[in-house]
């Protein structure tokens, strides 16, 4: 903003990213939400993406047919290819505000995925300097964060996850120990899974797991 590099005049519609987009759409999608529980269906909106959950095939086509007609009114379009009716109880499904809902289960979506775990390469080179407690206390910020949003998530989720980021410290203790490439079958009996657990890692499942018991 300071530079207004990139900065192009609009007199229709709000800026992708736009900090007052999710404001506007808010105010401006409003209506709708009162049109659909009038009618009696359950949809469920953030800002300007939103679900309407339906019975049936029929009931999807008119809820469908109902948004547009109330889109063309106000002036607005829906996305041509993001916009479509999925029957959530097969093979497919689809992505809503970061979870993939996918027959009667949800994870979170690919994208989702290889962002948290670009954030942990990022915080894991092999040659990152710093004690291994110093480097789980940074990982398990971004841990507690992640694991707050996507805790809803099929509890298989988890234990994937947390193998790959002792692994990722495994490679590291390696590397300082004059080995190469990835951490191996050695390794792991050389820092077991306790040997991070004393050091205070964070563990995705263990964690899934106690938040499962207290309900």
């Amino acid at each position: 903003m300071e530079s207004a590099k990139g900065w192009q005049p609009t007199e229709k519609g709000t800026p992708q990213g736009a900090v007052i987009s999710p404001l506007l759409a808010n105010i401006y999608l409003n209506p709708l939400d009162h049109l659909m529980a009038q009618q009696g269906r359950q949809m469920v909106r953030y800002a300007d993406d939103f679900v309407i959950l339906c019975s049936t095939q029929q009931e999807a086509e008119e809820a469908l047919e109902q948004v547009r007609d109330w889109m063309a009114k106000a002036g607005l379009t829906l996305h041509p290819t993001k916009t479509r009716i999925v029957n959530a109880a097969e093979a497919g499904g689809f992505d809503f505000l970061g979870y993939h809902f996918e027959r009667g289960y949800r994870w979170p979506r690919q994208k989702s995925l290889d962002k948290f775990k670009e954030t942990i390469r990022q915080k894991t080179p092999r040659l990152r300097p710093g004690g291994m407690d110093e480097i789980i206390e940074d990982i398990n910020r971004t841990l507690r964060g992640w694991f707050g949003y996507f805790k809803h998530s099929h509890r298989t989720t988890f234990q994937p996850l947390d193998q790959w980021i002792r692994q990722r410290l495994r490679s590291i203790l390696r590397k300082r120990h004059k080995g190469s490439g990835r951490a191996r079958g050695v390794d792991h009996q050389r820092w077991p899974n306790d040997y991070f657990v004393a050091l205070g890692l964070i563990s995705l499942a263990s964690v899934r797991a106690q938040a499962a018991n207290s309900r």
